[in-house]
């Protein structure tokens, strides 16, 4: 049975997902620059109100190759997740060649102690296919999040479809980047995936009075909910 997976950035978005039933969340925080890990103490607020929580993994904005401090700090968080009880963490990380960096996946998996792992849209940086997608059903990764190898799951859909063909479920596919109420029909029939992954926002000026406002991605209730509705 296809799972529905909310991208949630904040209170309002885990309240969300837990009103609506959620097969679970992809917690992180500063959704303006592609998600971060979230505070440990969001991952507590989302895990204390029954929520299916698997915590994104990502220490900064930008590409995924990654520095020996950052490989540390990533397998620090995701220490920190297993001990608050998180059910899954969601990781990626390439080596300078554009391959994924199988040495510190193996390692964050390793310190994942049974927690789902699935693989972000890092994947999406690489070149083959097929050889990543051999690479993670070999380290044993649950799941891959992808857009199809394109900037959003619309330009992507002719290589999903060949994806979950040449996965024949040995990794469970989720779509996700750019789902909406106009695509995601089309998505499920068209590609069949295993997973869809959005996060229903719309930008926002936050505190407008304030020095300090900002635009951000703010959950939108309604529209969370009728992409749901679309698929129901």
């Amino acid at each position: 049975m296809m799972k529905l997976e909310l991208c949630a950035a904040s209170i309002e978005a885990i309240q969300i997902a837990k009103e609506l039933n959620f097969d679970r969340i992809e917690l992180c925080q500063s959704l303006e620059q592609g998600g971060l890990t979230p505070s440990l103490g969001l991952v507590d607020y989302a895990l204390a109100h029954g929520v299916e929580t698997h915590v994104l993994i990502r220490p900064r904005p930008g590409g995924f190759v990654y520095s020996q401090g950052e490989i540390e700090l990533m397998i620090r968080n995701i220490i920190a997740c297993g001990e608050l009880g998180a059910q899954g963490v969601v990781i990626g990380a390439l080596n300078k060649r554009g391959e994924i960096d199988k040495e510190s996946i193996s390692l964050m998996i390793e310190n994942a102690k049974g927690m789902e792992v699935t693989f972000h849209r890092a994947f999406d940086d690489t070149a083959n296919y097929k050889k990543s997608l051999d690479v993670l059903i070999d380290l044993g990764v649950k799941r891959l999040l992808s857009s199809g190898l394109e900037v959003n799951v619309e330009r992507g859909m002719e290589n999903l479809r060949e994806m979950v063909d040449y996965a024949r479920g040995r990794i469970e596919i989720m779509t996700g980047g750019g789902v909406n109420l106009s695509n995601v029909s089309n998505i499920v029939k068209e590609v069949k995936p295993d997973a869809i992954h959005f996060s229903g926002t719309k930008k926002i000026l936050l505190d407008e009075g304030s020095m300090f406002s900002e635009t951000i991605l703010k959950p939108d209730r309604e529209r969370i909910r009728k992409v749901q509705m679309a698929l129901s």
